[in-house]
């Protein structure tokens, strides 16, 4: 059964894009290759003016409709990357917007699909609730739908990465591509393995919504629950994109959370650039699998960047936790004058940040002329952490550490 796109097709839509999309640069990433055991090369899509590769079919797709059907205008569902390329190209375009978005949709993609002119309705829990109001919109109003995966004029605009990508590295030995509904790897597993056909092309998926490979695998795994990839945490596979990823994909790797939130903080300060969950993916699925890709040439697709500043902070915070570069600890001592400045100055002398300090009196576990101390320091590593708290524990101060489930039950 022929699928629902060609080589030919993705040529097609990359002449139809060209000059009006980023041809996104491909770089080297030697700290990344450092990291995962693969030599790494990553596609920066997060540089498209959206922030994301969803400019490529929007855009191919908005350029195949009629006069009468521009006048009408568009309608799609969309997390937030599409909704943005959508609304940004139909701008340019002279095309009237509505974008449908789950009402959970990061605050930064809604209003900045609003800034470009679409009218944004926030409704459904998740996309597929989206993608029901979005198709009765289409009946009420006439709109054409720009589906932002299985559409064969979507999936050909998404293609023309891997036409990019394999003129700036034709000897790579695998492509690794973030999945939600299909169309971006679909894209890419036509272009790819039509050009290189020896390559290997690697999905992933967030663990919560592991839909293709249920689908694929004959599998059960439930879906849903917060990710912080919410880009591909699509509970309904595409009907066009689905025959490809089964053909021509090779493995689908699914990732945990807290891979996903590394991943994205490896981009920030390895690389420099911004990853937003989905984005940062494929880097998952290197730290998750590496015997997968030990040894082997690798394009990361690093898909978008559209990440809440709060949401990026509070993540490269959590990775430092997790390093053990920020630790808090509890102190129970006797209350005395120039107590807090006398362990300030010696975590100074031992090289630890103070970052916090929370000095109390009124615990009942406390004897009554005693006090707590409780202290949040980052340090150069784990190393320096086990190195101050065993200093503290010889000057008789016996910090006892706060972790995720509170104060730890012994002394350090």
């Amino acid at each position: 059964m022929p699928y629902a796109i060609t080589l030919a097709d993705i040529r097609s839509a990359a002449s139809v894009i060209a000059g009006r999309v980023l041809e996104t640069p491909t770089m080297p990433a030697r700290r990344l290759s450092q990291l995962t055991g693969a030599t790494v090369f990553v596609k920066h899509e997060n540089m498209q003016a959206t922030g994301s590769f969803k400019e490529r079919g929007a855009l191919t797709k908005l350029e195949s409709l009629t006069p009468a059907e521009r006048r009408r205008g568009v309608v799609a569902m969309s997390a937030g990357n599409h909704a943005q390329a959508v609304a940004y190209h139909a701008r340019e375009l002279g095309i009237p917007a509505t974008i449908v978005m789950p009402v959970g949709t990061p605050l930064v993609k809604a209003e900045n699909t609003r800034a470009h002119g679409a009218e944004v309705l926030l409704e459904g829990e998740t996309l597929s609730d989206s993608g029901r109001r979005a198709a009765e919109l289409v009946r009420e109003r006439g709109l054409v739908l720009v589906h932002p995966y299985d559409d064969a004029l979507v999936m050909a605009g998404q293609g023309t990465v891997a036409l990019e990508l394999l003129e700036a590295v034709p000897d790579l030995d695998d492509i690794v591509v973030p999945i939600g509904g299909g169309g971006l790897i679909s894209g890419i597993a036509v272009a790819a393995r039509a050009i290189r056909p020896g390559i290997r092309i690697i999905g992933v998926e967030a663990a919560l919504y592991p839909s293709s490979a249920n689908a694929i695998r004959g599998e059960s795994m439930p879906l849903g629950g917060p990710t912080l990839a919410e880009g591909i945490a699509v509970k309904d596979v595409g009907l066009l994109t689905l025959p490809i990823v089964r053909d021509l994909v090779a493995e689908i790797v699914l990732v945990e959370e807290p891979l996903i939130e590394r991943a994205v903080n490896a981009f920030a300060t390895l690389s420099r650039t911004m990853a937003e969950g989905a984005g940062a993916a494929g880097l998952a699925a290197l730290l998750a699998r590496p015997e997968l890709f030990a040894g082997r040439r690798v394009g990361l697709v690093l898909c978008g960047g559209n990440i809440d500043a709060r949401l990026l902070a509070s993540v490269m915070v959590r990775e430092l936790e997790r390093e053990d570069r920020i630790a808090s600890f509890r102190i129970t001592t006797g209350d005395r004058p120039g107590l807090l400045g006398s362990i300030a100055t010696r975590l100074g002398a031992l090289g630890a940040n103070i970052l916090e300090v929370s000095h109390g009196r009124l615990f009942l576990d406390v004897p009554a002329k005693g006090v707590t101390v409780d202290v949040t320091i980052e340090t150069r590593n784990s190393q320096h952490t086990s190195d101050v708290l065993s200093r503290l524990a010889e000057d008789g101060l016996n910090p006892r550490r706060i972790g995720p489930r509170g104060l730890s039950e012994a002394a350090y």
